[in-house]
């Protein structure tokens, strides 16, 4: 670590490391496998270093076809939403349904969304995607009954969208749903990065009237601090905490 104006900053590298042998194809070759491995060693977490394996090009190889697949799947009709009940068990019924989005491909099936939305969002095809999820959601709600509400998990880089609150709002007014029928769900992480301004947006969701809920509370580093700062209408703590409640 060394000081930069007054702060202790500690810059960590990641190493991709490719090794010659009798069959290597040469100097051009070597440095690609070694930057593949670099990718796979920046992939994991900082300061990290692999060694070149060949299945490292097929998976990369696969990673970039998912990409040119995932740009046209919002086009082709691919990307549809499923939801997920939540039960107030108090008054013993629905109260709402999160929306939870799914990718199904014409030839590999169902894909998770563990795998294509790191993709979308690193590709910014997150933009596209969740405000076509947020639509969707805000429509199909407006045919429930009228105490029934939905949720919509939006990511971080959605935070990056200047017009978000607009988009939000122009996805109430096309359902016409009541906004307090509309819950928005984040992670720690938008808390995390430019904090001060997504506090901003996230006020002005609350200004439209919908819901705010801040998911996996507790995985993060974010504190009770944030807690004070805004006034969340739900927190859904981490399912770690609480997957042994049941057990002596």
């Amino acid at each position: 670590p060394f000081e930069l104006e007054g702060q202790m900053i500690d810059i960590r590298c990641s190493i991709g490391i490719a090794q010659a042998s009798g069959t290597q194809a040469g100097a051009d070759q070597l440095i690609k496998n070694a930057d593949i491995a670099l990718y796979a060693a920046k992939s994991e977490r900082g300061g990290a270093y692999r060694f070149f394996e060949p299945k490292m090009q097929e998976l990369l190889t696969q990673r970039q076809t998912l990409k040119a697949e995932l740009a046209a799947a919002l086009d082709n009709s691919e990307l549809e939403l499923v939801y997920q009940p939540v039960i107030d068990l108090f008054r013993n019924r629905v109260s709402s349904f999160e929306a939870l989005l799914r990718w199904r491909h014409p030839e590999r099936g169902l894909i998770s969304p563990a795998d294509f939305i790191p993709i979308a969002e690193e590709t910014g095809l997150i933009l596209p995607i969740g405000e076509w999820v947020l639509n969707q959601a805000c429509l199909e709600a407006a045919r429930w009954p009228r105490g029934v509400g939905v949720a919509v998990n939006l990511s971080a880089v959605q935070f990056r969208n200047k017009s978000l609150s607009r988009t939000v709002a122009d996805a109430l007014a096309k359902s016409n749903l009541a906004p307090t029928r509309l819950e928005l769900e984040i992670t720690e992480t938008v808390l995390l990065t430019d904090s001060e301004a997504n506090l901003d947006v996230l006020h002005e969701f609350r200004k439209l009237g919908v819901k705010i809920a801040l998911d996996d509370f507790g995985t993060g580093y974010a504190s009770l601090a944030y807690l004070r700062k805004f006034p969340f209408t739900k927190i859904k703590i981490d399912r770690s905490f609480v997957a042994d409640l049941g057990e002596a």
